[in-house]
């Protein structure tokens, strides 16, 4: 199963990983359309700081997902072919209980005002998931398990 780990030492907090992920997850694709007019999709990564310190967080693809085993709807789901923790948002309820158990902090509300989560789906149509791609340190890493 592929995961992204994040190398604290090497993030610099640029957010480009932000940015990209913004970008990979619009409708477009198109940097300026994404952020200047389209409906900006929620970022699925998120750069925490706290002085000096800067790392990317998103979804880890736990083995032990809690958020499936939380999920009351089924809407998180752990992928069969990929092993990747999905997310369903047409079965979403919007309880937000995967928000709560999360220990990564990284399944947020969607921005979308509909009550759904949004979260990493390590952007299945790419070999390389955009954060990973983009990011100018290799902060980033893919790691296959």
């Amino acid at each position: 199963m592929k995961r992204i780990i994040p190398r604290e030492e090497y993030c610099i907090g640029c957010r480009l990983c932000e940015i990209h992920c913004i970008v990979q997850h619009s409708k477009s694709r198109n940097i300026i359309k994404a952020f200047k007019k389209e409906r900006r999709p929620a970022k699925r990564v998120e750069v925490e700081e706290h002085g000096h310190v800067s790392f990317a967080l998103q979804c880890r693809h736990c083995e032990e997902a809690p958020c499936i085993t939380a999920c009351l709807s089924g809407a998180m789901q752990r992928d069969g072919v990929s092993g990747v923790v999905v997310h369903d948002s047409r079965r979403c309820v919007g309880c937000w209980t995967c928000i709560l158990v999360c220990p990564y902090g990284a399944v947020r509300r969607d921005g979308e005002g509909k009550k759904v989560v949004g979260k990493c789906d390590l952007c299945p149509d790419l070999e390389v998931p955009a954060c990973v791609a983009n990011c100018p340190n290799e902060a980033l890493v893919l790691v296959e398990e």
